[in-house]
C-alpha cells in the first residue's frame, strides 16, 4: 500500500551534516511506526532509528544516538533523519520503513534508499 521515497542524501565532509527525508503516498501513515535502517558494503543492515505512531517515542543506535534525530510530520506524510557530526563510519546507502504493527523490526514497506557518503 505505501510507497516509499527517500532523499537528501550524498557526499559531506566529516563533522558535517545531512537531513534526510522519506515521502510516503499512503492514506494510513499515522498509523505505521517509522524507521531508518542503513548497509553498509560487506556489512549486515542494521536500524539506525526508530520513531512510535505518535512521535513521543524514539529509539537511536548506540552508534547514532546524540548526533541523529529522527522526527515525522504525519500532515505531511514525511520521516526526516536530520543527521549532525557525521562519521566516514556513517557512510551507506539509507532506507527509510514503516511499520503496520508499529514495530520497526517488523516493517512491512521499504523506500529504495539514499546513499550517504562522509569523506575524512
Amino acid at each position: 500500500q505505501e510507497q516509499l521515497v527517500e532523499s537528501g542524501g550524498g557526499l559531506v565532509q566529516a563533522g558535517g551534516s545531512l537531513r534526510l527525508s522519506c515521502a510516503a503516498s499512503g492514506r494510513t501513515f499515522s498509523s505505521y511506526a517509522l524507521g531508518w535502517f542503513r548497509q553498509a558494503p560487506g556489512k549486515e543492515r542494521e536500524i539506525v532509528a526508530s520513531i512510535s505512531r505518535s512521535g513521543t517515542s524514539t529509539y537511536y543506535a548506540d552508534s547514532v544516538k546524540g548526533r541523529f534525530t529522527i522526527s515525522r510530520d504525519n500532515a505531511k506524510n514525511t520521516v526526516y533523519l536530520q543527521m549532525n557530526s557525521l562519521k566516514p563510519e556513517d557512510t551507506a546507502v539509507y532506507f527509510c520503513t514503516a511499520a503496520r504493527t508499529g514495530r520497526t523490526l517488523e516493517s512491512d514497506y521499504w523506500g529504495q534508499g539514499t546513499q550517504v557518503t562522509v569523506s575524512s
